[in-house]
């Protein structure tokens, strides 16, 4: 299991001890890989949903019952109009997206059943980039599962070529669209959903974290060219099965909300990025340790 769970605390000292008292949690921690989920699904539901549930009862048994929870944008399913709110209806398609909401599902119960719960749901679109000091970045073990670390891997020479799903879709370019966002923005958000959880009007709420613009696979393959100076090579493929032609953000909610909004567009994300692969061409590892 992934433990990565984040926590607020404050200090107190108590006959020369210092007590260590939680306020908060941001629940970060899950597997992530839509394929892997499919081939793998019990491995999903207990790594996610079972993981979930210990840590809520960890939580509780400390009487620390403020929680930021990662969702995902996955819960949408396949949209059938865009931006998509947080009033849309609600189908996840494959075992990653159902393991995020059950366990919306399940804070939502919780909630219901003791109201000093408070509860912020972040419905994550399509986190990339890196740290702008170039230290802090995405490395993929294996086979990449998003479009980003794999444009990056081909930039330094990792791979061959861009395999790019579908290029008949009904759009601009006839490529996939999705609303991307910069992971510095996707941090702020959790601070802003940590400020709202001061607000005794909180319940379980849900927040999409977005730009609110959507961009094609090929946008932005173009705009990690420019970026990066170099030449992103392209295979074509066929569409992949249940794969949604175009999905991006309402952030109006987040905005008035939890005064948040992102910062940053493509090419920041892109330029973050290309500085993180151009310092660390192999990650957090070496050339030997990749092989």
């Amino acid at each position: 299991m992934l433990v990565f769970y984040c926590a607020l605390s404050t200090c107190s000292n108590f006959k020369g001890y210092y007590v260590i008292r939680f306020d908060a949690v941001i629940h970060f921690a899950g597997l992530k890989a839509v394929g892997e989920s499919v081939s793998k699904p019990l491995l999903y539901h207990d790594n996610n949903i079972v993981g979930t549930i210990t840590l809520l009862e960890v939580m509780a048994a400390h009487g620390c019952k403020n929680l930021v929870f990662s969702s995902s944008a996955t819960v949408y399913g396949w949209p059938k109009k865009v931006p998509c709110t947080e009033e849309f209806p609600l189908s996840a398609v494959n075992p990653y997206g159902r393991t995020k909401l059950f366990i919306e599902e399940i804070c939502r119960d919780l909630r219901n059943s003791d109201s000093q719960w408070k509860i912020i749901l972040l419905r994550y679109f399509n986190p990339v980039g890196a740290h702008p000091s170039g230290l802090i970045g995405e490395d993929p073990r294996g086979t990449p599962n998003n479009l980003m670390p794999f444009v990056q891997q081909v930039a330094v020479g990792r791979r061959q070529a861009l395999t790019v799903f579908g290029k008949d879709y009904s759009t601009k370019d006839g490529t996939g669209v999705r609303d991307y966002i910069h992971v510095v923005d996707l941090a702020d958000g959790h601070i802003a959903a940590l400020k709202k959880l001061s607000d005794p009007k909180i319940g379980c709420d849900v927040y999409n974290l977005g730009t609110g613009k959507g961009t094609s696979v090929l946008e932005m393959v173009t705009a990690f060219e420019k970026a990066s100076g170099k030449k992103i090579p392209l295979q074509i493929a066929g569409r992949r099965p249940g794969d949604a032609e175009v999905v991006y953000a309402s952030i109006k909610k987040a905005e008035t909300e939890l005064k948040w909004k992102a910062k940053y567009g493509i090419e920041e994300m892109c330029k973050d990025q290309w500085n993180w692969a151009s310092k660390n061409p192999f990650g957090y590892g070496s050339l030997e340790s990749k092989k």
